[in-house]
């Protein structure tokens, strides 16, 4: 693989309610340890969270870039009060320093700022979706996380914007203003307690007959299942896609990252790097369906692919 075709590794931004002191412990170690390019920071998911985790971004950034990662602001993924709304006109810097991730239209309206990115929770589902984007500044896209891979393709070849796909992680599948983990613990949203901080990885949801079903992470919905791309690697390179998204689950991040970049390079074959991660974390159960056109729950091998 030659340097102009070198794979792009990303940190999404935390979507778990972890507590500061966790998270900040977490982000030196990406910056130490974690093999990534890009790491998203900024809470993506409740508004309510970030004024305990943003005490220590400053630090955060400064040690990420020391290590020559790249650090772009990810903003909340639906705003709906006014405080949300002004939170979001403060990434709007036009001498700003970083690439800020739009995940909500709102910020769009009059935007001042300089270099920004569409964020998945936007929806880009066709190539004419992203041109005008593109027509409005921005400078790269990270694609919804239920598109296959022919639409992935057919995006792809539509522009000279870089693509991202998400390639491991539970995916975010909805988000609400309402609080489901709140109700679950018969609280309401404004008083939620932050219950969802007793779940590091998200709450697994059962059907009445008992058996798991989906994730709730405080206002959002996620799959059951964690979504593993290493097989489809090969596939998205061949499309044009070399930006790969790691969701930060409350696993070893690092050994993660160390395999996909395995992968990518060819050092490791893809399904010994699956063995490997599903050895390493048997808690997840590893699925690939919306990039081969099935339910997103399923995993197919990649020489079975549609």
């Amino acid at each position: 693989m030659t340097n102009s075709e070198r794979t792009t590794l990303t940190l999404g931004p935390l979507l778990y309610n972890w507590s500061p002191e966790k998270a900040h412990d977490f982000y030196l170690r990406v910056a130490d340890e974690v093999d990534v390019d890009r790491v998203y920071l900024g809470e993506v998911v409740c508004s309510k969270r970030q004024p305990f985790h943003e005490p220590y971004w400053a630090q955060a950034v400064e040690r990420l870039e020391r290590a020559g990662k790249q650090v772009v602001f990810s903003s909340l993924a639906l705003v709906t009060t006014r405080r949300e709304v002004r939170a979001l006109s403060e990434l709007a810097d036009p001498e700003g320093e970083h690439v800020v991730e739009l995940n909500d239209l709102t910020a769009l309206e009059g935007w001042r700022g300089g270099a920004f990115r569409i964020g998945p929770y936007i929806n880009v589902y066709n190539e004419s979706s992203l041109r005008f984007f593109e027509s409005l500044g921005a400078t790269g896209a990270t694609l919804p996380f239920e598109l296959t891979a022919k639409s992935l393709a057919q995006i792809a070849a539509s522009t000279s914007m870089e693509i991202e796909v998400q390639a491991f992680g539970r995916l975010p599948l909805a988000i609400s203003a309402r609080c489901y983990h709140a109700r679950a613990y018969r609280l309401h949203k404004d008083n939620c307690r932050f219950v969802c901080a007793d779940h590091s990885d998200g709450m697994v949801v059962k059907t009445l007959d008992g058996a798991p079903f989906l994730t709730v992470n405080g206002t959002q919905t996620q799959s059951l299942t964690c979504v593993n791309l290493l097989e489809d690697l090969a596939a998205l390179a061949a499309m044009g896609i070399r930006t790969y998204r790691l969701s930060p689950q409350d696993i070893d991040m690092a050994d993660v990252a160390a395999t996909f970049r395995s992968v990518a390079t060819g050092s490791l074959e893809a399904r010994a790097g699956l063995a490997h991660l599903g050895a390493c974390f048997p808690q997840f159960v590893f699925s690939n369906g919306y990039f081969h056109g099935l339910e997103g729950r399923v995993r197919t091998p990649a020489q079975e692919a549609i």
